[in-house]
C-alpha cells in the first residue's frame, strides 16, 4: 500500500515525515509500503497514479475538489480538517466519497492523544457515571498571522473546531444547541478581520450533558489543552504534559518546567497513532475511526457558533443549513 501526500506546507511535511519515518517503522512495518518520495511536488494526477492512499494536507479551499478527484480515482482518502469552510462544499465532497465507496478519514488527531483518550475511556466505561458536565480549555501560545486569520474561517472553524470534535468524542453524544460569546482581548487587528481571539462556548448535547469550551489565542506559558468530564460517580481529566519532569524546591518555593510551546511538541504521538489507526482500518476493509460524520458535525457546530455570536442567542443545530 503506497501513500501519497498532497501538500508542501508544514502540515504536509509533517504527514510525509510521519509516514516515512515513524508510522512505517512502527508495528505496521512490512505491512504498508510508505514511500517518502511520494510527498508531492508534481502533478496531482501523477500522485494518484502512484498511490493507493491519498493524504490531503493542502490549504482548506482545495480540499473538496481534491477529495472528489481522489474518490473518483478510487483512492482511500485521509484529509486534514476541515474539509471545507462551506457546508455545501463539504457535502459535495462527502457525497463523492459515498458514491465511490472509498475509505475516508478526517484529521482530528487529538482523539488519539492518550490523555484525552483516557477521559473518553472513563466515560464510556461508566467509571464517572453518565456525564453531566464537560469542560474543555484550548489556548494557543501566540496568535496566528493576520493573513492566516483572514482565510482560516475564524476562531470557531480553525481552532475551536478541534474542541467541538472533542466534545462529541468524549461524551459520545451529538450537539443540539450552541451558544457562543467572543471578544478581541489579545490582538486588536483581529477585529478588522471579523474575528475574535477570546471565546467561550456552551454546547448542549442530545443526552442533556453540558460542555463549556474556553479559547484564547495567547497563553504565554505554553500550549494549553485540557479536557475534563464530570459525572455522578466522579471526574476524569487530561492535564498538560510538561517539557520535562525536573522540579526545583528552595526556601522560596518550588518551580516547574514550562508547557510545550508548539503543537508538534505536544501532539506528535497522536499523529502517529492517528495514521496507524487509519491505515489499519483501510487494510482491514473497515470504516476509519474518524470518518465522514466526524468531518461534518464539527463544521456545523462551528457555523452555529458564528451565528450565535453574531446574533447574540443560542442556535439550534438544525438552523445551520437554513
Amino acid at each position: 500500500m503506497r501513500v501519497g501526500v498532497l501538500g508542501a506546507g508544514r502540515i504536509g511535511r509533517l504527514h510525509a515525515d510521519l509516514l516515512a519515518h515513524r508510522v512505517a517503522g512502527a508495528e505496521l512495518a512490512g505491512t504498508f509500503d510508505v514511500d517518502p518520495t511520494l510527498a508531492t511536488v508534481g502533478a496531482v494526477e501523477d500522485l494518484f497514479e502512484l498511490s493507493d492512499v491519498i493524504a490531503i494536507c493542502t490549504s482548506t479551499d482545495t480540499h473538496a475538489d481534491l477529495i472528489v478527484a481522489a474518490a473518483r480515482a478510487g483512492k482511500a482518502i485521509f484529509c486534514e480538517k476541515p474539509v471545507s469552510l462551506d457546508l455545501a462544499e463539504l457535502d459535495r465532497a462527502l457525497a463523492a466519497v459515498e458514491e465511490a465507496g472509498v475509505p475516508f478519514g478526517i484529521g482530528f488527531n487529538r482523539r488519539f492523544d492518550p490523555a484525552h483518550g483516557a477521559v473518553r475511556d472513563a466515560v464510556l466505561g461508566g467509571r464517572i457515571g453518565e456525564p453531566q458536565l464537560v469542560r474543555i480549555s484550548s489556548r494557543d501560545p501566540a496568535p496566528p498571522p493576520l493573513d492566516y486569520v483572514r482565510v482560516s474561517g475564524g476562531i470557531f472553524l480553525d481552532m475551536t473546531i478541534h474542541d467541538f470534535d472533542m466534545a462529541r468524542f468524549v461524551t459520545g453524544s451529538e450537539v443540539v444547541e450552541v451558544y457562543a460569546r467572543g471578544a478581541v482581548r489579545v490582538e486588536p487587528s483581529f477585529e478588522d478581520a471579523g474575528d475574535v481571539d477570546t471565546a467561550v462556548v456552551l454546547l448542549t448535547h442530545e443526552d442533556g450533558c453540558l460542555t463549556t469550551i474556553d479559547n484564547s489565542r495567547q497563553a504565554v506559558y505554553g500550549f494549553d489543552q485540557r479536557v475534563e468530564a464530570f459525572g455522578p460517580l466522579g471526574m476524569a481529566a487530561s492535564e498538560n504534559p510538561l517539557t520535562h519532569t525536573g522540579v526545583v524546591h528552595t526556601a522560596e518555593g518550588a518551580s516547574l518546567p514550562t508547557l510545550p510551546y508548539f503543537f508538534l511538541d505536544r501532539y506528535i504521538p497522536s499523529y502517529v497513532r492517528e495514521w496507524e489507526a487509519f491505515l489499519a482500518a483501510v487494510r482491514a476493509g473497515e470504516t476509519p475511526p474518524v470518518s465522514a460524520a466526524d468531518a461534518r458535525a464539527p463544521l456545523v457546530i462551528g457555523l452555529a457558533a458564528w451565528r450565535s455570536l453574531r446574533e447574540g442567542r443560542p442556535v439550534r443545530i438544525e438552523e445551520v443549513p437554513a
